[in-house]
């Protein structure tokens, strides 16, 4: 099947578009790769140093003929989704020696966890977290000693940080081994009602605290189809990890298998034996194209599309909202996973998951085949789904057939025709909304603004009844040179209840939401962001204001309002306590949103 006509279209307009780029970075890779294997090159000395603690793998490592792995990993046990890593390097080096090679860890890189720090100052570290990941990880191979790279990490900006460092360090082969999503616990559905009423004084914090470790409940990632799990569908799409790994509960014979099985691959992709694929090779322009495809059928989080950007410029190869929009325009919405339905990852990867999805994508022509991944070329082998037969894994082709259609289906009866990320401008600047679980007539809104500065005067408004009527609420001066680009998860129960009570309502920020952003049309990471002097600095209560997500607008309706003069904010609250002190060079160098919001 040919590549869809506007797949192919945009394809061809990023390579022109970083043509220049692309084509410096690839030289950058070539100059690597002329130096030969990483460890011929260091002196016995620095060898010695590089292998002192490796007892059992000292002679291994001194003969520079066989594979060394280096391990990044980002196991910390606060969070659920890492937890399982602690275990990860011991079954990668026994792997390694296995297989006639040997691994080390590397090094290690933080991992926040949204979930902890939502509402609270240290989420404004977590987009900038995305930056310390990649200089951390950069860090970690520049010792040089390794021939291939295996990257350990699940949640929000972890991934898109080791991708960014996977990138830099592209003459590598690079392969992420996941961990895998925590059983089902409560349905998300029910916690999030149990939420609206805590919201509303209608339960106790004891009830809530009840619903809420019913849900995070034991080692893995969140269920919910937040950033964590967009990642790693994304991770997939893009031939970084092995087919149907995403999804595979942790502490499972499979789950052990395939990490073995990763590190086995690790080692044959080296340029030390017969299939040579340094990461530079998978991360061309095609891959991010299918990613973004992928992040289009499955409803995916709004995260990725500041990061997505980043990683690519990281690869030489310049993304912008333009492709974003276009590939969801014609990309099928087949999956209906919560927030966006009712079911869970599980439930998802249970009815036919990841595997099916790509089949589809790629006979309907969606997808490009003709690429690079750890498994070799063709993407067509991510079609297959691992199977544990006799203590080893066989890939054995996926259903032809959904296995249940209120949650996964085929692209010839897709849940929407058109993905679940859009593009909006106007005179307010640039955005995105995420419509994949906001119905059709919730969309369009014309309504009066009210605008405030921080997440918790809108809390306190709500919580005064001064939310009563129709409205657009407004949240300036929450962008990445604010202070950090928080998300603004805890707006969600307070939007959906309004939203109940029968009121037309939507949200405008310059900031973000969650990855599981919901039911209520909210347009995110508006750029140029308020403390630029962007528009939306300019936004008076009582202002109209139009957002139209059928059409891709969103205008203010005030005829004064170009003449008006920005709104200043003194933002210096913002500059200390839990290490904002130390992230001012951050704040300072951040680009806009639409560009990925960092400094790398």
């Amino acid at each position: 099947m040919p590549v869809n006509e506007v797949i192919s279209e945009v394809t061809n307009r990023i390579v022109q578009r970083s043509r220049d780029s692309r084509s410096q970075y690839l030289d950058n890779m070539q100059d690597q790769l002329n130096s030969g294997p990483r460890r011929a090159h260091l002196t016995c000395g620095n060898q010695a140093h590089a292998y002192a603690s490796s007892s059992k793998d000292k002679t291994s490592l001194s003969r520079t003929s066989n594979g060394n792995i280096g391990i990044v990993t980002a196991y910390n046990d606060m969070l659920s989704a890492h937890q399982p890593f602690e275990n990860y390097p011991e079954i990668i080096r026994k792997a390694a020696r296995e297989f006639g090679g040997t691994a080390q860890v590397a090094g290690g890189v933080p991992a926040m966890c949204d979930g902890v720090t939502q509402g609270q100052a240290g989420m404004e570290l977590s987009l900038f977290s995305r930056d310390v990941i990649a200089l951390a990880a950069s860090i970690a191979l520049s010792h040089n000693t390794f021939d291939t790279s295996i990257y350990l990490g699940v949640c929000d900006k972890i991934v898109p940080g080791l991708v960014i460092s996977a990138a830099t360090f592209g003459f590598l082969p690079a392969v992420f081994a996941p961990a895998g999503p925590m059983p089902s616990g409560i349905p998300n559905d029910k916690k999030s009602i149990v939420r609206q009423k805590f919201a509303t004084g209608e339960i106790s914090r004891k009830e809530l605290m009840k619903a809420e470790m019913a849900s995070y409940h034991s080692p893995g990632t969140c269920t919910f189809y937040g950033t964590a799990n967009s990642n790693q569908m994304l991770m997939e799409f893009m031939g970084l990890h092995l087919p149907g790994a995403s999804f595979v509960t942790p502490n499972t014979p499979l789950r052990t298998a395939l990490t073995q099985l990763a590190t086995k691959r690790a080692l044959e992709i080296t340029s030390l034996g017969n299939y040579f694929t340094p990461a530079y090779q998978i991360l061309d322009e095609k891959a991010f194209v299918n990613g973004i495809v992928g992040l289009m059928a499955t409803g995916g989080s709004t995260n990725l599309v500041l990061h997505l950007p980043a990683m690519a410029k990281a690869a030489g190869i310049k993304l912008e909202l333009s492709d974003f929009d276009d590939i969801s325009s014609v990309t099928p919405l087949m999956a209906k996973i919560y927030p966006n339905g009712l079911a869970d990852v599980n439930h998802f990867h249970a009815a036919g998951g990841l595997n099916y999805m790509i089949a589809e994508l790629l006979e309907a022509g969606y997808l490009h085949n003709d690429v690079q991944t750890i498994m070799g070329l063709g993407l067509e082998t991510y079609t297959k789904e691992p199977k544990l037969i006799d203590g080893k894994i066989e890939f054995v082709p996926s259903s032809t057939k959904s296995h249940n259609e209120k949650i996964l289906r085929p692209v010839s009866d897709p849940f929407q025709k058109s993905g679940g990320i859009k593009r909006l401008d106007g005179n307010l600047g640039s955005c995105i909304i995420k419509i994949s679980s906001v119905p059709m007539e919730k969309q369009i809104i014309e309504a009066q603004a009210r605008v405030f500065e921080a997440q918790e005067e809108v809390k306190s408004a709500f919580k005064n009844n001064e939310l009563n009527t129709d409205l657009v609420i407004v949240v300036r001066f929450q962008g990445p040179i604010a202070n950090g680009m928080p998300e603004l998860h805890g707006l969600t129960p307070i939007l959906s209840v309004l939203q109940d009570r029968g009121l037309k309502v939507a949200l405008i920020t310059d900031g973000r939401m969650s990855g599981a952003s919901g039911k209520v049309p909210a347009a995110i990471h508006l750029s140029p962001e308020a403390a630029s002097s962007g528009p939306i600095s300019k936004i008076k209560n009582g202002d109209l204001i139009r957002l139209d997500a059928l059409t891709g607008e969103l205008n203010i309706l005030e005829k004064d309002f170009e003449a008006r003069e920005a709104r200043k904010k003194d933002l210096t609250k913002n500059e200390s306590g839990l290490g904002r002190e130390l992230f001012k060079i951050f704040r300072e160098n951040a680009t806009s949103a639409k560009y990925g919001g960092g400094i790398t």
